[in-house]
């Protein structure tokens, strides 16, 4: 095999890039990842979850002593310092970046730092970083992990007027008192909630009917809701985007948009534009490798993660079809495991994701879990289902905590008792989802997990509510 020959190249240096070429190197694939990113560490500890839980976490605290009064406290001369909570976090990501470098250039796999595009359905040639040099690469087989890109809307004078990405945000060392937010995806929401957290006036302006789409209604609504009542943060649905402008004389700029028939213009300092990503595919030149995409650029994929070249693999947010970091992880490692038993490397039965323990969180306040089916889906796919939940402002430790937003929700089959799948609105959301996950993983019954003890008072005991009305006698 020649120098630039491999079994096995990667295409980007993320969370799945990574996963992959290490668990190909563990096979004994000669591997390389190719990454032209300006910094090593890809989109989730760059751009991503880490960077934005480290400033949701500095404005939850000054959430919190906003309501020291109602606590019996008292604070005096509380304020944000932007600069110091960005210093923070460039601190702490220096970190993760500089041990995801660290990984990557440990001499167990090539690493080129440079962009790649097919010639061919074994062939890629890669432009070099640094100096614009290009070079083929042959492989025996690929995995295409290079992320996803902020999508741009065609929105009349929104470009002219120019607005901040959540790429800004994360940087601001100066936060503008009052911003509009386009978008009700989990990077929106939980951007506003940030700034809303600050003491900042914020606009939330969604296309669709509800907050983050695709999620069971009822669960929308109650973040919704939640959020209304949020001391600063106004919150519109079913919205139409018209236009945007600035003011020549006050520098403020203003959205446009239809709602229910008649027009409404709304006004902040900055624009906050968070209506998606997609697939990072536009300059792969996929059709060189007869690779197929489908709607939004994405990488068509089997179970087993296979593009339609069957020694092509596709993992994270390229694919989809969900954008989570330990989704991405496990598609990749799939995706090595399928090329190293492809290839020789491995005699284990080709592996399939899935996704029944899809498992979803979104840092907002009240944050939100979900794992496995929504109800909808449940019934979409005619299984038998029945649902209860329970709110937590009749919930002992959330009443002590002052968290009494929301409400736990759980689905079950209603002929076996099985979990299909949860929900939660409410505090630590997301840490409490993962009781249901485990159970899940265990096919547990309502029946079962009723038998596991939980300790009075916490958060976590709101759940056997759901399940106590959900008891299928065994």
């Amino acid at each position: 095999m020649s120098e630039n020959s491999y079994d096995f190249v990667v295409l980007g240096g993320g969370s799945a890039g990574y996963a992959a070429a290490r668990t190909a190197h563990e096979h004994g694939l000669k591997t390389a990842v190719i990454d032209g990113a300006d910094e090593l560490g890809g989109l989730c500890i760059l751009r991503g979850c880490m960077p934005s839980k480290t400033l949701i976490e500095s404005a939850s605290r000054f959430r919190s002593i906003r309501r020291a009064q109602e606590f019996g406290l008292h604070a005096n001369d509380i304020g944000v310092h932007p600069e110091k909570i960005v210093e923070r976090k460039r601190k702490l990501i220096g970190e993760f970046a500089d041990y995801r470098a660290g990984q990557l250039e440990d001499g167990r796999f090539d690493l080129i730092r440079g962009t790649a595009a097919f010639s061919g359905a074994n062939r890629l040639v890669a432009t070099l970083k640094n100096s614009g040099e290009t070079k083929e690469i042959t492989f025996r087989s690929a995995l295409v992990a290079t992320g996803s890109v902020i999508t741009r809307i065609p929105v009349e004078g929104l470009e002219e007027t120019g607005y901040w990405t959540s790429d800004d945000v994360l940087n601001a060392e100066e936060i503008p008192e009052s911003i509009i937010v386009l978008g009700g995806g989990a990077i929106a929401l939980e951007m506003a909630c940030y700034l809303e957290g600050l003491g900042k006036e914020v606009t939330v302006v969604q296309r669709s009917d509800q907050l983050i789409t695709g999620s069971d209604r009822d669960v929308a609504k109650a973040l919704e809701g939640a959020l209304r009542e949020r001391e600063n943060m106004t919150v519109y649905t079913g919205t139409k985007l018209l236009k945007a402008s600035t003011d020549t004389e006050t520098g403020k700029k203003a959205v446009t948009f239809e709602k229910d028939g008649a027009s409404h213009t709304v006004v902040g300092d900055q624009i906050l534009q968070a209506l998606g990503r997609h697939a990072n595919t536009k300059k792969l030149e996929t059709e060189k490798a007869g690779i197929e995409l489908n709607r939004g650029g994405k990488v068509a994929c089997t179970p087993d993660q296979r593009s339609s070249v069957s020694h092509i693999f596709a993992a994270g947010d390229v694919c989809g079809p969900h954008e989570i970091v330990h989704i991405a992880i496990e598609q990749g490692e799939i995706a090595a495991d399928n090329a190293a038993v492809d290839l020789g490397f491995s005699r284990k039965p080709i592996r399939e994701i899935d996704y029944r323990l899809k498992l979803y969180g979104i840092f907002t306040d009240p944050p939100v879990g979900m794992v496995g089916l929504s109800e909808e889906e449940a019934r979409n796919e005619g299984l038998p289902v029945a649902v209860a939940s329970y709110p937590f402002d009749d919930h002992g430790k959330s009443m002590v905590m002052g968290e009494t937003h929301g409400f736990v929700k759980m689905i079950a089959n209603s002929e076996t008792g099985e979990i299909l799948g949860a929900s939660v609105v409410g505090p630590e959301a997301v840490e409490l989802i993962h009781e249901l996950v485990v159970a899940m993983h265990f096919r547990a019954t309502t029946s079962d997990f009723l038998k596991i003890p939980h300790y009075h008072p916490t958060l976590s005991e709101i759940w056997l509510y759901p399940a106590e009305d959900l008891l299928i006698s065994d």
